[in-house]
């Protein structure tokens, strides 16, 4: 059964990077929204006749607190007719009509195993409800690698808050990782290149540890993927050539 259109109040709108925006949206009816960290929202925008042409789905980057208030990060696509409406049109007081919650890239319950959470661009948004859940509720879980990939300094999202979870979480490590240019000075403190060679070192570390003799010669984990196509083509691709079955990954696939 569908879920119903629900009409929601922009409350607060932030700049996260030159690109990016923080919306904050508030069901009008005051009703709680309740979601599992993971899931998403779809939007019905003005900018078409036919509704297939006006729908837009984003991940919702807040984490269930019983309220009535979501959080979307949204960044800004050249030739997006959706985004181009988001950023130039909707102001703080705009009424949106949404739908959801919607997806089923959630969390495993109970957390047996190590978890990957492979990200690009806003794909952190989803992880980012998932960390701050499973604190919130002292879940009990594995390891945690959440793996953000990024072009530049300064297109980590949520980048402050990422590094006070990793302390306060135990057995979370946040570990971005730059594509682009690095300025000199920060280069000996900051991983360069792509999400793939970062997985892939921690996985084949982790294999050496498996005994001799063992039934698998891969270690439990789960891949979450989060992103543009093409870097979850390629992490899908390494993480099977590391023995992984295609039941270890679950994906969101943005673009």
């Amino acid at each position: 059964m569908a879920q119903p259109w629900q009409s929601g109040k922009v409350i607060r709108i932030e700049n996260a990077t030159a690109f990016t925006r923080r919306f904050w949206i508030e069901l009008v009816s005051g009703e709680p929204f309740h979601f599992q960290p993971g899931q998403f929202v779809t939007l019905d925008l003005p900018i078409h006749e036919k509704p297939s042409k006006r729908w837009r789905s984003y991940s919702i980057a807040s984490w269930p607190d019983g309220s009535p208030i979501i959080e979307l990060v949204i960044v800004l696509l050249e030739g997006g007719a959706g985004t181009k409406y988001l950023f130039e049109e909707v102001q703080v007081g705009s009424e949106l009509t949404l739908r959801g919650p919607l997806g089923s890239f959630i969390l495993p319950s109970p957390i047996e195993k190590d978890l990957f959470l492979v990200c690009t661009g806003t794909g952190i948004a989803p992880f980012r409800a998932m960390v701050h859940h499973i604190l919130n509720h002292n879940l009990p879980h594995q390891d945690i690698y959440l793996i953000f990939g990024c072009r530049r300094l300064g297109d980590a999202l949520y980048q402050k808050e990422m590094e006070e979870l990793e302390q306060n979480l135990p057995g979370l490590q946040y570990l971005p990782v730059f594509s682009r240019e690095i300025p000199e000075n920060h280069k000996h403190l900051i991983r360069t290149g792509y999400v793939h060679a970062v997985f892939e070192e921690i996985c084949k570390k982790k294999m050496s540890l498996v005994p001799a003799g063992s039934e698998t010669l891969v270690y439990p984990a789960s891949f979450y993927l989060c992103g543009w196509k093409v870097m979850i083509d390629e992490a899908k691709k390494r993480i099977v050539d590391l023995g992984y079955n295609h039941k270890a990954i679950h994906l969101e696939l943005y673009g």
